[in-house]
């Protein structure tokens, strides 16, 4: 088990390397940069920039220099100073801008998250378990409806009512006194009181598409001879289930936690917008619509690592889960 770990931890640090240069050639594909539409933006509006002033800028920003200079510059800021760059719309440091956001979009993924496997898991194996039933084919109902429904026409629908008809404000992470002030348990409180609004919203098709999944993958272990054996020789059914069907079942569904962090994060902008939520993916869109590379490409990063760190969560879970995984692992040392 060590050794199979030790393989994984291993295979992060280049695979990191080779993210930062794809971040870093994404975030220079665009034509332009920020500077140009500034000075454009500056000129439209009647105010004059004089040639000294935009070189005098292009220097400060770096954007003179070369590609690999400037990327071998914003690695060894990150690495050394964990610095990764100065965004230009907000002039200050990247790490400054997204900090608390990026903290608030991770607790809200790991929640949703949570929620997800916690409620879907088990009305999968509910559905699978009573097939054909009336309960089955409600779920799938409700399932295929949480599909369908994109989330920020439900946060829109949500906002609507709550507002016209209860008078009540839904939106924002926190109570409006608690918005700008410093963290205290008073606020923390606040936000756990009105967190459960974006990750029902944010969760809903996550946990539908996890419970008609989970239903499908144990449907066809159910079938398999192992478990037609097993129960003619008269084991029970709850030891049955769950002792070996369930198990593989889900193996599919742990092996996706990795890509379930940033695909609930990249859910999430659209929702925030509506429910005026303090996280990271509204200055996404903003730093890819004005050219913000340092600002977009940090938030990448982030995202990226967030997706390393979910696929290595889910190794090790898949290895106390499936035995053939650990073997597998240290199989080269066992021949």
């Amino acid at each position: 088990m060590l050794s199979y770990l030790a393989q994984r931890v291993l295979q992060i640090v280049p695979l990191l390397l080779v993210l930062t240069l794809l971040i870093f050639i994404i975030m220079e594909l665009p034509p332009g940069d920020y500077l140009t539409s500034h000075i454009l933006n500056l000129q439209r509006s009647g105010t004059l920039v004089s040639k000294e002033e935009i070189a005098r800028l292009t220097e400060q920003y770096g954007l003179d220099k070369p590609f690999l200079y400037r990327y071998g510059k914003w690695m060894w800021n990150m690495v050394r100073y964990g610095s990764m760059g100065r965004s230009f719309m907000w002039n200050r440091p990247v790490k400054e801008v997204i900090g608390e956001r990026v903290a608030l979009t991770v607790v809200i993924a790991v929640v949703t998250i949570v929620v997800q496997y916690l409620v879907a898991m088990p009305i999968g194996i509910y559905a699978a378990t009573h097939q054909y039933k009336f309960m089955d084919y409600l779920l799938t109902f409700v399932a295929f409806v949480g599909t369908s429904v994109p989330g920020f026409l439900l946060a829109l629908v949500l906002v609507y009512f709550s507002f016209s008809s209860l008078g009540v404000s839904v939106t924002g992470l926190f109570a409006p006194e608690y918005a700008n002030a410093p963290w205290t348990p008073a606020k923390v409180g606040s936000m756990l009181q009105r967190i459960w609004i974006p990750v029902i919203i944010i969760g809903l098709s996550g946990t539908a598409y996890l419970m008609r999944t989970t239903r499908a993958m144990l449907l066809d272990e159910l079938r398999k001879q192992y478990v037609i054996t097993a129960r003619a020789k008269g084991v029970s059914e709850r030891k049955l289930l769950f002792k070996y069907p369930v198990r593989v079942a889900i193996n599919p569904i742990v092996s996706t936690l990795g890509w379930a962090l940033p695909q609930v994060i990249s859910g999430i902008p659209l929702v925030a917008i509506v429910l005026n939520l303090p996280v990271i993916g509204p200055d996404l869109v903003r730093a890819l619509m004005y050219q913000d590379m340092y600002l977009a490409g940090g938030i990448l990063l982030a995202l990226s690592v967030m997706t390393v760190v979910g696929t290595l969560i889910s190794d090790i879970m898949l290895a106390l889960l499936d035995p053939r995984i650990r073997y597998g692992g240290v199989g080269n040392e066992l021949t």
